[in-house]
This record gives structure tokens, sequence and C-alpha cells, in this order.
């Protein structure tokens, strides 16, 4: 057994379909059932099981992808570690982050790295705060940038920053002082983000703590239209403090009382390697960080 059958079967696994597994892997389908079955033979077990509904894991086909994808990330951190201590470092740094927050993040820090390490590529991948979450599992990204907490055992994190969180109200309710009580809203129709999306998890534990479950008036997977939503007289929201619109038609916003923060993070799968470009790309924000005086 090579790791090109590893490879195979964790394609079929991840498809739940050879046909699919061999349009990905760029082959023909039945040269793939005919690997796929030696594969088996070679083991004495059944991995999947084919029907109309696809190619279906058996228990033994579970565990054989767990122990083969992680052979195969020993194997991809390995030649990248030789690699880099050969060559350098080379290649592309893949950063993840939801559109809004790497949007206000990420351009400066990008431009900085850029200067400093030109032969580097980096290539932005944007999604849900659970997508990302996931893509850093699997290893896709090199470094994402979610909130805390993070879900899965697997991920280390380092600190990117923390900020206060606001309440966003339409201008028609501004009130004549510094700051509200999430409770003094708890009747009020609230604008969320989508599942998926950590900030909406945020706000639901918010509230939560505030001692009531928001009435959910709209759901959005963008907190720029929250926002607007919000200023057009639609509802409430949270915002963190890097979102809050300056132009346009915006709403009021309050800091909460007592105060509530998120915490940025960095995340990345723990056992993996950490490539060069990983670890320049953290000490460039700890140096632009440093140098704005840790605000």
């Amino acid at each position: 057994m090579d790791l090109r059958m590893m490879e195979y079967a964790c394609e079929v696994y991840r498809q739940r379909s050879i046909t699919k597994a061999a349009e990905a892997l760029r082959m023909a389908q039945p040269s793939l059932s005919q690997q796929l079955a030696k594969l088996e033979d070679e083991l004495g077990v059944t991995l999947f099981e084919r029907g109309r509904t696809g190619a279906i894991p058996t228990k033994h086909g579970d565990r054989f992808v767990e122990q083969a994808e992680q052979i195969l990330r020993m194997q991809e951190d390995l030649t990248r570690e030789m690699r880099e201590r050969s060559q350098g470092m080379v290649g592309e740094l893949v950063i993840g982050a939801p559109a809004i927050t790497g949007g206000r993040i990420l351009p400066s820090l990008i431009r900085a790295f850029n200067q400093k390490y030109k032969d580097t590529h980096v290539r932005l991948v944007e999604e849900t705060t659970d997508q990302l979450e996931q893509l850093a599992v699997q290893g896709v990204t090199d470094l994402s940038i979610l909130a805390l907490p993070i879900r899965d055992e697997r991920l280390a994190t380092t600190t990117l920053l923390t900020e206060s969180l606001y309440l966003a109200v339409p201008r028609r309710e501004q009130r004549g002082r510094r700051g509200v009580s999430l409770k003094d809203y708890a009747t009020s129709p609230f604008i969320l983000l989508k599942n998926g999306y950590g900030f909406r998890q945020t706000v639901l534990a918010l509230c939560a703590e505030n001692g009531f479950q928001p009435d959910i008036a709209y759901e959005t997977s963008s907190i720029e239209t929250a926002q607007a939503m919000v200023a057009h007289g639609l509802g409430v929201t949270v915002v963190p403090e890097m979102v809050r619109r300056q132009t346009g038609v915006v709403p009021v916003y309050y800091p909460l009382d007592p105060p509530a923060t998120r915490t940025l993070v960095f995340v990345y799968r723990k056992d993996r390697y950490l490539s060069l470009a990983a670890q320049a790309f953290l000490q460039v924000y700890k140096e632009l960080y440093d140098q704005r005086g840790g605000s």
C-alpha cells in the first residue's frame, strides 16, 4: 500500500461517491474503482459500501481514513519542512478570515508581509466561521482569523486583538447617555448573522448572560447589512468596534454596560508543521502591533 492509495480512499470518503472522487482526482472512474478494490483486497476488509446513494464508508473505512489522513498530513508537513530547510521560505501562505473582519485587519498586514517577503504569495480564503474552523483543522489554511472561543481542541491559537462590543440602535431611539444595558433591549427585535457565523453565537451568549433570548427579526450573512437595517429602524444588533459604520446612514452606537468584548486569534492546527511563511506572518503582525503601542 502506498500513499497514492490512501489519497484515493480519502477522496472517496470526502466525496461519498467514486464518480465524484474520480473527477476530483482527474482520473477515470473505472480506474479508481479498480484501485479501490485492489486496496480492499490487500487490506482484507471492505472500506466502502457501493450503492445507488454513493460510496458509504464502513466502520473499517472510517478507521482507515482517520489514520490515512494523519499519515498524509505528516508526509505533507515533512516534505514542506525539508524543502524549507534546504531552500528557505518558499511557495504560498494561505490565510483564512471572514470577509468583513479580514477586510479590516489583513490589508496592512499583507502589505507589510509582501514588502519583507517578496517571493511568498499570500492567498486569501473567505468563508463563514464554521467553515474556516474546519479548513484550519484540515490544514487547508496555514493561518485563520477567528474569534474565541475555538471549539475544536486540535487547534492552537495566537492572540491577535481584543475589542469592545457595541449595541447599535436606530437613531430615533438615541438616548442621552454613554452606555446601555443589553437587558433594556430584551424585547426589541434583533438582527443577527446567520448560523455558521461565530459572531452570532457571541451575541446569543451575551443575551443569555443578560437573562433573555433575543427576538430575531432578521438574519443576514453580512454585519454591514445588519447595521444598515438597524439604521433604517428595523431592529437592533451588537457589533464589534472595528466594523462600526462611519459613513452613509448609520445607527447610534452605545458601549455596553457592563462592558463586553471579543478576542480575535490566529488559529492553526497544533500537530502540524507551522511553515516559515506562517511564522513570519505572525512576526510581522507582532511588529506592527508593537509599533502601534499594542492598540
